[in-house]
């Protein structure tokens, strides 16, 4: 089988890739190891920036999500008692939208099958050769056979445990965080319309929702925590005690779905390795504080594909050779925010009375000062995507 760019992978990186670019004429083929079914049920990040929801908009994707979405114009800050709002709309003039990671995932895969596009679901044992050269090979197993898919890039958005940043081998930055978080899935109506991060003594604690009807709801605890060591009543507990603030009501309802969420911070630099080009997850991962892992995803591959469409329909490199640097500008100030909202907002367990102090007063002042604010909107609601060339 032969295409012009082979992408591994069918999370929103690699499915959106495959949509920008046949948008700018370029023929792509998505290859996934896992089943359509999982990847369009697997829970994930449910807030997307506002450069992503207008890139969305742009590209003719934004029918459900226009319906279903759910626009928030702040988030709260809830600590020493008290709820302080962060106005995003008249801090920075736009907002945040909440639709989860697999609505997205669904909208794509309907989007590129619609078109006629090329998914191969259940394609096992990914092998990259020949990506030092202009005609990389993808290899894979499919219904106990082995195919190749020819091609003359190689898209690796196959999330941090896949093949294709071994294949980069690049320098890696890594560093876990003494943090996890133990999230649920609710079914209970949201009783308050914006994200609340709440700082308490005994930890950390976030308040969000994934639709009408659904809260999804998360607190801190050590990275080795076995869920089944926390019950419903004890989880939901915890939740109204780090959450309390006056006026603030908690609806408690079943559990549907139950896990823990290590914490970590990754970037491998370059992103690049001949005509092999990694985005999303395989490039880099941030703690969820900051809701940039998804937007990372998408910010990547608009850069990729504008860079892939001038390589192979103009034979101008330029846009390729500059991808890993132009990517990573964006990369690292997302890094560095998210690092900074988690320590921020998480209590850690080796700080002491100091340490705790410093901590409150951070808060304050961000909550205090508007140009503290300021920063902490611009940078939630997304800095402008790169824009990597146009993709018409």
């Amino acid at each position: 089988m032969r295409t012009q760019v082979g992408i591994v992978g069918a999370g929103p990186a690699g499915l959106l890739l495959s949509h920008l670019l046949a948008r700018a004429g370029v023929d792509a083929v998505v290859l996934e190891a896992r089943s359509r079914e999982y990847v369009e049920q697997r829970v994930r990040a449910g807030v997307l920036e506002h450069p992503t929801v207008e890139l969305l908009r742009e590209v003719g994707l934004a029918g459900r999500f226009d319906r279903q979405g759910m626009p928030h114009e702040g988030i709260s800050l809830r600590f020493d008692g008290g709820d302080h709002r962060i106005d995003f709309a008249a801090l920075v003039g736009r907002g945040i939208t909440v639709y989860g990671q697999q609505e997205v995932v669904k909208d794509l895969v309907a989007a590129r099958l619609a078109a006629g596009g090329e998914i191969v679901f259940d394609a096992a044992d990914v092998t990259l050769d020949g990506v030092d050269g202009d005609a990389p090979v993808v290899g894979y197993t499919k219904d106990g056979r082995r195919h190749e898919l020819h091609c003359a890039a190689v898209a690796g958005c196959d999330g941090f445990h896949g093949v294709s940043r071994a294949v980069v081998a690049p320098q890696v930055f890594d560093r876990a965080h003494p943090y996890a978080w133990l999230g649920i899935l609710a079914e209970a109506a949201p009783t308050h319309h914006e994200l609340v991060y709440a700082n308490h003594p005994r930890g950390f604690a976030l308040y969000s929702m994934r639709s009408p009807e659904i809260t999804r709801l998360y607190l801190q605890v050590p990275p080795d925590t076995d869920p089944a060591g926390w019950s419903d009543a004890r989880i939901w507990d915890e939740l109204g005690t780090r959450l309390a603030a006056e006026g603030f009501t908690l609806n408690e309802g079943p559990v549907l779905e139950k896990g823990v969420t290590g914490m970590r911070s990754f970037v491998a630099e370059p992103m690049r390795r001949g005509r092999l080009f990694l985005a999303g997850d395989a490039a880099h991962i941030v703690p969820p504080t900051g809701a940039k892992g998804m937007n990372l995803a998408i910010a990547d591959v608009r850069v990729l594909a504008a860079a892939l469409a001038d390589l192979l329909l103009r034979g101008d490199e330029r846009g390729v050779d500059a991808y890993s640097e132009t990517c990573l500008r964006r990369v690292w100030r997302a890094e560095h925010f998210s690092a900074w909202m988690t320590s921020m907002l998480h209590v850690a367990p080796d700080g002491d009375a100091f340490d705790r102090r410093l901590q409150l007063s951070q808060l304050r002042y961000t909550v205090a000062s508007r140009a503290a604010a300021t920063s902490l909107a611009e940078n939630y609601v997304g800095l402008p995507f790169p824009s990597g060339g146009s993709l018409s």
